[in-house]
């Protein structure tokens, strides 16, 4: 494997992509460093003393997406979230709107659909942006009830109008500038750019978390370890063992065979044969993780307000606060990512139309006859990959909360071993590195795997 790493450099058209692709990476890091104008950096540090005393949530779900943009109110501190919301809404929008459905399938229909993902995502930063500015810069407390006052500072708030103005088209330009970054990465670097975006701030906060995993094993002077060398070990195998079950399962599928007849194509006979069809066990990816988190985010919050004047709302969000590790969120946790597994599969997954696709071209299943019955069996093959799809994901979200609520493990150490951070990181890095592969073997360099090839993440 390693030189698989170095003959990457000897390929001066990979090199020059690698390179590009980490520039503007280093790129993108700087704009998480680039504050909003206006931000009172004493105030912003006050609000994140007592915002680590709380884990998860809202503030750490934001921050593990932004790589610390968010602590520092930069201008990516929304980071690529507004585009990836904008892509899946318009997803969304293909699978059940018949007219986006056909501008979809038409020569440049692809484009047309990128063009109006990158529309929407102005009109969400521009939502989202007001938000953030008066719901978080300028009453923090709505987050954090402990924190009194507002994060920007006294000039900029004798004119509130003119102050989020220049706030919000701040946050708008960052997350534009983001996604313009990722798809210059897509066309002339390596791998997905916006996915590399995301990866790239994940990891940017395993130094922190590094330093954490020191302290909870050594520190310092006069302090006793909570942890002992067994823990460390315990620690160490269930990472690998969690990263081995990751690229087990995304790598994973299930080969439908397929028969093509011999037919005519104009004046010639084209012959038949066999092939396969591979339905991925992870199909619908890390987005049940995130779409689960969001929608239990919502009704906490709700109820937290509540909770000032009724004792009973204040039960509720105490009782939907994944920090606590009640046996009610895991469950309904465990059903909305279970609900959404199958949700994001109906929506995306057109049995019908592959079965007629497959009809119009002469293809076939083996003992199953074209059309109807051809779209009923990959329905319920589709069902039953995604219901062990469906359960991998729910243990992955599950064991980061699991190790903070019944170790005592910090909450951003145990992010790195499952969850959302986890499943992105590992799924980008077999994506890249299929990529480079490809472009080893095409030049007939080893990969690398000299026993059998990276799978890709189609």
């Amino acid at each position: 494997m390693l030189s698989a790493f170095a003959n990457t450099l000897k390929i001066p058209e990979l090199r020059q992509r690698l390179l590009f692709t980490f520039g503007l990476l280093a790129i993108c890091r700087v704009f998480a460093a680039v504050p909003v104008p206006g931000i009172n950096g004493r105030a912003l540090s006050e609000f994140f003393e007592h915002a680590a005393q709380q884990s998860g949530g809202l503030l750490g779900l934001y921050s593990l997406f932004t790589g610390g943009a968010l602590e520092n109110c930069a201008i990516a501190a929304m980071g690529i979230m507004p585009y990836i919301s904008a892509s899946i809404i318009l997803q969304l929008l293909v699978a059940v709107v018949p007219q986006l459905g056909r501008i979809a399938r038409e020569e440049n229909g692809r484009q047309k659909i990128v063009q109006y993902t990158r529309y929407l995502t102005v009109v969400l930063c521009l939502f989202q942006g007001y938000l953030m500015v008066v719901g978080f810069f300028e009453h923090p407390g709505s987050l954090l009830r402990a924190f009194t006052g507002s994060l920007v500072t006294e000039n900029w708030l004798a004119n509130p109008f003119i102050y989020r103005m220049v706030a919000i088209v701040s946050l708008t330009a960052g997350t534009m500038l983001l996604m313009w970054l990722g798809e210059q990465i897509t066309s002339r670097g390596v791998g997905n750019g916006i996915s590399l975006i995301i990866t790239a701030n994940i990891v940017a906060r395993l130094p922190a978390a590094l330093r954490q995993t020191w302290v909870m094993f050594f520190p310092g002077e006069g302090l006793e370890a909570k942890y002992n060398l067994i823990h460390l070990l315990g620690m160490v195998a269930m990472l690998f063992a969690v990263i081995a079950g990751i690229i087990a399962v995304t790598q994973a599928q299930r080969k439908i065979s397929v028969q093509y007849a011999k037919r005519m194509v104009g004046n010639r006979m084209v012959t038949g044969g066999q092939t396969y069809m591979p339905l991925r066990v992870n199909y619908s990816g890390v987005m049940p993780i995130i779409f689960a988190q969001a929608i239990l985010m919502f009704p906490q919050k709700i109820f937290l307000w509540l909770g000032a004047k009724i004792a009973f709302f204040a039960w509720m969000a105490e009782l939907l606060n994944e920090t606590r590790g009640h046996l009610a969120y895991y469950t309904l946790y465990s059903f909305l990512i279970f609900a959404f597994s199958f949700f994001w599969v109906a929506t995306t997954f057109n049995e019908i139309q592959i079965a007629d696709d497959l009809k119009k071209y002469g293809g076939y299943v083996p003992g199953i006859r074209p059309g109807k019955p051809t779209a009923d069996f990959l329905r319920g093959s589709m069902t039953k990959i995604t219901l062990a799809g469906a359960v991998f994901l729910t243990v992955i979200a599950l064991i980061p909360m699991w190790m903070y609520n019944q170790f005592g493990i910090d909450y951003m150490v145990a992010s790195f071993f499952g969850g959302t951070s986890m499943l992105i990181v590992v799924g980008v890095m077999l994506d890249t590195m299929r990529q480079v592969e490809t472009h080893l073997l095409t030049r007939h360099y080893d990969g690398f795997l000299k026993k059998g090839r990276l799978r890709g993440r189609r």
